[in-house]
């Protein structure tokens, strides 16, 4: 097992789902649930893995480039849980910055994406966390950060309404505080759809 799932305590999950089990109804020892509860628990395991972690990590290597014009990578696939019911969201971060004289690999910042996401998550926070971090480590002149995620607290229960997409930003720095460049940003960062049709 690795490092970021021993954080875990398998045991307890999996006396907790036997315990939900019974309470619907069901019996865990029948043939189908009987290995069930281990399977939550490795599941959750996995789901929560980025809550060890320091996302920033992914950002402490970095190169010396003088490249200053926007560096954005967009559509990061990501799903993450919402700490409200436990019930998964996933959707697409599109990340933007810039440098200060130095860059990062682009597989760096997918990986804080992940990072943040494998955790009791809500997305106005998953937003900001990100932003937050690119800011900081790279001490980037500016950031922007549009995540589009559909949430199955609202699609599968409740109101029910599959295809509702939340969409949420982040905007740092020169992001921020120049219109043309906020502009110029959410542009890109939405390809060319702006924030009202993304």
């Amino acid at each position: 097992m690795s490092d970021e799932k021993q954080h875990v305590d398998l045991q307890t999950i999996e006396n907790a789902v036997r315990q939900i089990l019974v309470a619907v109804g069901e019996d865990p020892t029948r043939e189908g649930l009987e290995f069930t509860p281990q399977r939550v628990a490795r599941m959750y395991a996995e789901l929560f893995s980025g809550l060890p972690s320091d996302p920033g990590r992914h950002l402490d290597v970095h190169f010396t480039e003088q490249y200053d014009e926007m560096v954005i990578l967009r559509d990061i696939s990501f799903y993450s849980m919402c700490e409200h019911h436990l019930l998964p969201f996933m959707g697409r971060a599109h990340l933007a910055y810039l440098p200060r004289g130095k860059v990062v690999g682009l597989s760096k910042l997918a990986r804080v994406v992940e990072d943040f996401a494998r955790r009791p998550q809500v997305q106005e926070r998953l937003t900001n966390q990100i932003a937050e971090m690119l800011m900081d480590r790279l001490d980037a002149r500016g950031v922007g950060v549009i995540i589009e995620a559909e949430h199955t607290c609202m699609t599968i229960r409740g109101i029910r309404k599959p295809g509702a997409v939340m969409v949420t930003s982040a905007m740092r720095g020169l992001f921020k505080s120049n219109p043309a460049t906020r502009n110029e940003a959410i542009n890109l960062l939405t390809g060319g759809k702006g924030l009202s049709g993304v």
